[in-house]
């Protein structure tokens, strides 16, 4: 890969480190915050599994995203991705835990009007449609789930000192599902807009293909895992404890019913299965992690009878994803001008 390539690159590595600064604070987030794990255990677990979740499955979502707009040039492809990810970086230092997929949404929309490329309607149908019921199927999820638990431990009648082990096993087997979903799903975040032009070639190892996407979705699980480790503990912190107080078993519950709806629009294998049942599938496109995880700790405080919300962060929370898809495609409109005038490098083809 030539030199050129790996700079332009660097911008999806920015953009992975984002997504674990932010999103992948989500999935630990409760636990940390209500102090059943260690910050350091969750960001390995963490770190691990969004990877693995990224090369196996990564691929799915990548293509809803692709048919919103394709970049075609790689300089416009480290433009788009490096606004995406400097939008989510504005958000995460004030502590609020965005959408990546608004972000990248917007940035690609930015890069459709600067290039004269048509927006798909369609595809941006299906992915805005997920900022409106994947926080209501996140409360949805979350609220059955809080009943179900609650029943099997009033039946079961756990010890305490028992209860407070299997919580904490419980956390770390949410966590691992929660890390796969957002690999699988949401590194489309991270490096989709690379595909189309991506500067990896196949590789044979030992017998093994490895494709080019393939080793994209790799490095950007990588980058992730960086961001998980170095500044995601804010993040964390303000999910898992400032905007709802969790209890640890509300917190597995909010961890599942996350990691689920993530699952849910990531998995070719469900996709298949329900349509050849003649049902109705989920479609393969991002989904808001932090959305899903804010929509489903709002299903826990339903549960509970909607007491000890905190409604002013909400009403930030909420601002916030308002305002990163709007800002991310106004960067990346004003920073594809740069790219191509000043710098004299093409964005598009």
């Amino acid at each position: 890969m030539e030199v050129a390539g790996v700079l332009f690159l660097s911008s999806g590595l920015y953009m992975g480190w984002s997504l674990g600064a932010n999103d992948a604070a989500n999935i630990f987030g409760t636990a940390v915050g209500t102090r059943m794990i260690p910050f350091r255990t969750a960001a390995v677990i963490c770190a691990i599994f969004v990877t693995v979740g990224a090369v196996i499955s990564g691929a799915g979502a990548a293509k809803g995203l692709g048919a919103l707009g394709a970049v075609d040039a790689l300089a416009g492809s480290f433009v788009v991705s490096a606004s995406a990810a400097t939008t989510v970086l504005w958000m995460t230092r004030a502590g609020l835990p965005v959408s990546t997929t608004q972000a990248v949404v917007g940035a690609i929309i930015g890069w459709n009007l600067f290039s004269g490329n048509p927006t798909d309607r369609t595809a941006l149908t299906r992915i805005v449609g997920t900022w409106i019921y994947g926080p209501i199927l996140g409360a949805g999820i979350a609220f059955i789930l809080f009943f179900v638990v609650k029943f099997i431990l009033e039946r079961m009648k756990i010890h305490l000192i028992q209860l407070d082990k299997y919580t904490r096993f419980a956390l770390i087997l949410a966590g691992i599902f929660g890390a796969y979903s957002l690999g699988a799903n949401n590194m489309a975040n991270v490096v989709g807009v690379f595909v189309p032009a991506s500067p990896f070639v196949d590789l044979n190892l030992f017998g093994v293909l490895i494709t080019g996407t393939q080793q994209l979705f790799l490095i950007g699980g990588l980058a992730t895992a960086v961001g998980v480790a170095t500044y995601s503990k804010k993040v964390m912190m303000t999910i898992g404890s400032n905007l709802y107080k969790l209890s640890p078993v509300t917190a597995i519950v909010v961890t599942v019913s996350t990691a689920t709806v993530l699952f849910l629009f990531a998995s070719e294998g469900l996709k298949l299965w329900m349509e050849s049942m003649g049902l109705p599938s989920f479609p393969l496109v991002p989904v808001s992690q932090s959305q899903a995880a804010v929509g489903s700790i709002i299903g826990i405080s339903l549960a509970k009878g909607g007491r000890n919300l905190n409604l002013k962060l909400l009403r930030n929370i909420v601002l916030g994803w308002a305002a990163t898809p709007t800002s991310a495609a106004l960067l990346s409109y004003v920073a594809l001008f740069f790219m191509q005038n000043v710098f004299m490098q093409s964005v598009y083809q």
